[in-house]
């Protein structure tokens, strides 16, 4: 029987919902069950895919190509199971399933409404994908009392009654803030939150209390009293140092184990927890440090580039030291900031993948310098263009390289792809399609050249990684790139479309089309990151 946990969140966003639900999938994991964790956004976008990073932060993409929020790398970090399109649905893409339905006349003339068709929907797409499932979390966007969340809210309160009786239950993440004029925890923003839940007719089973000081004893009985829960239920979830000590902090704040008596389950096994312990370890205690320096044009935001962050650290990982992320304005460098005064000090430089001509020209130059100065450079999609670009315009003689993305140009070393193969067949666009779902989306194989470099990273000659890009390196200026030294070792199976580029005569200098950051977990780290941190490490011991 799957089991159900439905998460929300109330007083103020931010709180960590989906870290919590990462957590907690995580703990129940390690006691051996099979979980899959759901995001339920309020917006009405149908996915964030055409939203900026600063209003959303980065996107993330699964190996089925869908478009998701950044919660689902958590997911995905902590359990290793693999996210689905089914994983993250918003209530736009909700409200465009049942519009499609009524044009088409699926509703036999029924008046279309929130209850009992908006709310159907989202029941169905809970429900969907779960065979096989210990236990499935579902967490929903947003805070109680938001308009947007209502159906949401209403639709996990009718499942809840249409499930059999222990088959799922509620936990709330609620604020308990500090007064530093009083001294003093405040339990009223949590009492305010659980009674605006109850009047939705959702009684929560759990209390998660996000407090920057120890709950006592007596605060812990006081909100369990006028929030209707056991003090066993109310948890506190103190400021972690780090992200990947949570789980630990919440099994011993008893999390796990007091969702298992909600559910009445006894005899569970307990919990093994030793990959955690090694990855705390690591972290904890680094055998040394190195500077990676980053150079974007989304850097105001760190959430723009969340799972590259994670895929640096987890490199670190793997070669037990502390990996320090400089986040560098590509910009700068294009108002006559001096690229050696910012870069020298970094034993690695990684361009990462972004949209646009803002901050191109800085990016470029970063190329540049570390092709120049023999520093570690690993370019992702747009980093991976920018790169060849470099090359054609630098060691290829080809002035005027450029990329059809940023006007016209009479050499398109990167440009649209029209034209592509998917496991659905073969994909086509213009540049006039719609900019919502009509990238190169999802993962997709790659052939490496058996005596690449990068072919010995990953100690394979076929790989599949994930994709998120419109435009392509043009494999019409392959000769001249690669009799400038750029070689392309890594190429689609059809060999039309370059997916990495390295330089063999470098220390450690590789262009990937793909995100492999998407794919790095801190017990596992991704091989590029992991062979890139090595190479930032032995940089150090040369300055």
């Amino acid at each position: 029987m799957t089991r159900y946990i439905f998460i929300t969140g109330g007083v103020v966003s931010s709180l960590g919902k989906g870290l919590m639900a990462a957590s907690l999938a995580a703990l129940l994991q390690a006691r051996g069950y099979r979980v899959r964790i759901r995001k339920f956004d309020p917006y009405l976008n149908v996915d964030p895919g055409t939203m900026s990073p600063y209003q959303h932060g980065e996107v993330y993409v699964t190996d089925d190509g869908a478009e998701t929020d950044l919660d689902l790398g958590h997911y995905e970090r902590f359990t290793g199971v693999s996210a689905r399109q089914s994983d993250n649905v918003t209530q736009g893409r909700v409200y465009q399933t049942i519009i499609t339905k009524e044009r088409r006349g699926d509703y036999l003339g029924a008046t279309v409404q929130v209850i009992p068709h908006v709310t159907d929907e989202i029941k169905a797409f809970a429900l969907a994908d779960a065979d096989d499932i210990d236990f499935v979390l579902c967490e929903i966007g947003g805070t109680v009392g938001d308009i947007e969340s209502l159906p949401f809210m209403e639709a996990i309160r009718q499942l809840h009654n249409d499930l059999d009786r222990g088959q799922s239950i509620f936990v709330h993440v609620t604020l308990v803030p500090y007064i530093a004029a009083a001294g003093e925890l405040k339990t009223k923003p949590t009492q305010h939150s659980v009674r605006e839940l109850t009047s939705l007719g959702i009684q929560p089973d759990i209390l998660l209390c996000r407090c920057e000081h120890p709950l006592p004893e007596s605060e812990r009985r006081k909100i369990a009293l006028f929030c209707n829960v056991r003090p066993e239920a109310v948890i506190p979830a103190l400021d972690a140092s780090s992200i990947y000590g949570v789980p630990a902090q919440y099994h011993a704040e008893g999390l796990d184990a007091e969702v298992l008596r909600a559910f009445g389950i006894e005899g569970a096994p307990v919990p093994s927890l030793e990959r955690w312990d090694d990855i705390m370890d690591r972290q904890q205690n680094p055998e040394g440090e190195v500077t990676i320096g980053v150079v974007g044009k989304y850097v105001g935001l760190p959430d723009a580039y969340k799972s590259l962050h994670e895929a640096l650290t987890h490199g670190g990982f793997a070669n037990r030291v502390k990996v320090k992320i400089k986040w560098i304005d590509a910009e700068l460098f294009e108002k006559g900031d001096d690229v050696a005064a910012f870069l020298e000090p970094m034993h690695g430089i990684l361009v990462p993948g972004g949209f646009g001509v803002r901050g191109s020209e800085g990016k470029i130059a970063s190329v540049k310098f570390a092709r120049e100065r023999n520093v570690p450079f690993f370019g992702i999609c747009l980093g991976m263009q920018m790169a060849c670009i470099e090359g054609a315009r630098n060691t290829a003689g080809i002035a005027a390289a450029s990329t059809t993305e940023f006007g016209e140009t009479s050499e398109p070393v990167v440009g649209l792809i029209t034209e592509w193969m998917s496991a659905e067949g073969l994909q086509k666009r213009t540049a006039e399609t719609d900019l919502g779902g009509t990238m190169r989306l999802g993962a997709y194989p790659a052939k490496l050249t058996g005596n690449s470099v990068v072919a010995g990273i990953y100690g394979m000659d076929e790989i599949s990684e994930r994709h998120r890009h419109r435009y392509e390196v043009n494999a019409g200026y392959r000769e001249p790139l690669e009799k400038g030294g750029l070689i392309f070792s890594g190429m689609s199976p059809d060999g039309t479309l370059p997916e990495i580029v390295e330089r063999p005569d470098h220390p450690w200098f590789v262009g990937v089309q793909f995100h492999p950051e998407l794919k790095s977990k801190p017990f596992d780290p991704h091989p590029l990151f992991a062979s890139f941190i090595e190479a930032a490490v032995k940089q150090s011991r040369l300055v």
